[in-house]
Parts: structure tokens; sequence; C-alpha cells
């Protein structure tokens, strides 16, 4: 790489077992660099894109990109979008401006998903740039299940059926028990099951499907996938394998973005799937947030909380309310302090 016409420092983080390395670039572009140092700078992203995982930051200084509508008015900033759009660096994952208004400061990655949480933090120092702090999700090392289950897609329920209808029932469990007809049953369900229904090994990995996805994805998916393995054996051409990709991501993109447009909609009729979705979308789940106790003190600790949680439930069975639970009720109409709550006793449950 021409090191020498550029302000870029390249580093490959290397990944876990089953994971692919990482390339990370950090950059600096003067406001009057020229065409020849530009030109060195896009072959080093050339290079760097052919990672499955990449990431690139730093300061390129194009404040006059629209990059809502991906279009500059300056024939170096146009020249720069062609660049990363030739090598499919297309998330650009920086929203507000980093210095004045303007949003010199980038971060783009080739990979979805792979940058997030994504934070300008204040200036440092005498600097008039924002900081920005980003995250890098590296996959988690895969872990080879040994857990089986049964494949009910494979089963043979026809052949099931005719193996217990051959049983004379009538005869098998005359004169017994509820206990023993019940184990003589299991043993023929098992016996039948194991001949009929076959197992697999169960997934270690959450396989749960995102609501956009459908066949046709999953081909498309898949699809990409195979031209990557193909690409790194040298049986398929760069242009291929890019060509791929981008028809795979448009695809995935406009099904994410017709889910979403649905949820909107039909938010007033379908509320559980709007929020199940935004939930789902969420990375951060909330917990039980500081209580009082009787004393009204605040509790904090999982243990302390998780006791005058118990303390508040049990006081429902008791003959006398706790202050808290008087408190929690004053105000609604009732003077429950000088009445007792309910009780439960033996004989009801």
């Amino acid at each position: 790489m021409e090191e020498e016409l550029t302000e870029s420092l390249w580093v490959r983080i290397k990944g876990r077992a089953g994971a692919g390395d990482i390339i990370v670039g950090v950059c600096y572009r003067p406001p009057d660099q020229g065409d020849r140092a530009d030109e060195a700078f896009y072959r080093q992203i050339g290079a760097a894109s052919h990672s499955q995982a990449l990431v690139l930051m730093g300061d390129f200084n194009h404040p006059d990109i629209c990059w809502r509508g991906n279009a500059a008015e300056h024939k170096q900033s146009r020249r720069f979008l062609e660049c990363i759009d030739g090598n499919f660096v297309l998330l650009q994952m920086i929203e507000e401006p980093t210095r004045r208004g303007a949003m010199l400061d980038l971060v783009l990655t080739n990979k979805e998903g792979l940058v997030g949480d994504v934070k300008l933090k204040g200036s440092l120092g005498c600097s008039d740039h924002e900081m920005v702090e980003i995250k890098i999700l590296m996959a988690a090392r895969r872990v080879c299940s040994t857990l089986t289950t049964l494949d009910f897609r494979r089963a043979g329920f026809g052949l099931f059926r005719d193996l217990l209808g051959r049983i004379p029932w009538g005869k098998a469990l005359e004169g017994r028990g509820a206990q023993d007809s019940c184990l003589i049953f299991k043993g023929c369900l098992l016996q039948a099951q194991e001949r009929c229904i076959p197992t697999k090994r169960k997934s270690s990995k959450n396989t749960k499907r995102p609501p956009w996805m459908n066949k046709v994805l999953l081909g498309k998916v898949k699809h990409k996938k195979e031209a990557y393995r193909g690409w790194k054996q040298g049986q398929v051409a760069w242009e291929e394998y890019r060509e791929t990709v981008r028809a795979a991501r448009a695809q995935v993109r406009k099904a994410k973005a017709q889910i979403e447009l649905n949820l909107a909609r039909d938010v007033k009729d379908k509320k559980k799937s709007f929020y199940r979705y935004v939930s789902d979308k969420r990375r951060t789940r909330e917990n039980v947030g500081p209580l009082r106790n009787e004393t009204g003190d605040l509790v904090t600790q999982d243990r302390e909380k998780a006791e005058v949680l118990n303390d508040f439930f049990a006081s429902v069975f008791t003959s006398k309310c706790s202050s808290h639970t008087a408190q929690v009720t004053e105000g609604k109409g009732r003077d429950w302090e000088n009445e007792e709550s309910p009780t439960v006793g033996e004989d009801q449950v």
C-alpha cells in the first residue's frame, strides 16, 4: 500500500474459532488533498474491502455529501462515493454532524450488524470535532451442540399410527391399574416413536427467524454464502460475488422496510406484533428499578429487591398490610388503613 501518500492505519483483528477476521482502518484526509493521494487511498479501500468484515473510520473532509440521497456537489466527493459504492462499503453509521454542523467524521462498514451503539461524546480538549464512540460486535465462539431433538418433519406418522393400532389395548390393559396402564402405554409409544420419528442435532444458536425473512430471502442469503465460498476458493469472480452481495442486501433492506411499514400502519389493530418487533430490536433489557423497603430506604441490590417484592406479595395473605402496601393504595377513593386485608385459610386453599 502507498503509505507515503495517505495518512491511514490498518489493523487486522483475529476472529475466534468459526468466525472470520475483521479489518479496521483509521484515516485522515486533509481538505486540500490531491487526486493522486485520493486514488492511492481508494486502492487501499479496494484491497481491504475483500475482507468479509471491514470497519473504516476517520476524518474524510467531505462536508458536501448528502448521505440520505447519496449525492455530492464536488468532484472529489462524488469520486469518494463511487469508490465506496464500487467496493460495497455501503453502510455509513454516523447520522449527526461532527464538526460545526458538518458531517466530516464517518464510520463505514460492509456488514450489517457489525457496528453498533454509535454515540457522539463531545469534544476532547481543544478539538472542535465530536468524539465518536462505537462498538464492534464480534461473533461469539460457535459451539457444536451435542443435544438431539425429534425431527417431526421426517417422521412417518402413517407407520406410527399403524404400529399403535395393531396393539390389542383391551387385552393389554385388562385388569391393570392406572399406573400400570400408563407405563404400558408409554412403553409402546416410545417404541413406536423410536422406529418412526428420527432425531437431529439441536442447533446451539438462536434459530428464530426474523419476521421479514421468507423463502425467497433465505434463497438469496444462501446464494450469497455459496458465492463467498466460491470466491474464496477461486471459483467465482470478484465482480460476480459483489453483484450477488448487492442483490441480497437490497432484497433484505426492502423486506425490512416493508415489514416495518406494515407494522406502523396496523399498529392500532395489531399492537402486540408492533411491540414484539420493537422489543426484539432492542439490545438491552430493562431490569427492576430501585425499590423502597418498609423503612423508606432505597434498595438497589437484586437480593434485597427480591426480598422487598416477596414481603409485598406475602402481605396479601396476612391479617395486616405493611406500610408500603397502604401507601400504594392511598388516594384511590377508599381508606384501607383501618381495614384488614382478606385472609386465605387452609380450608379455602
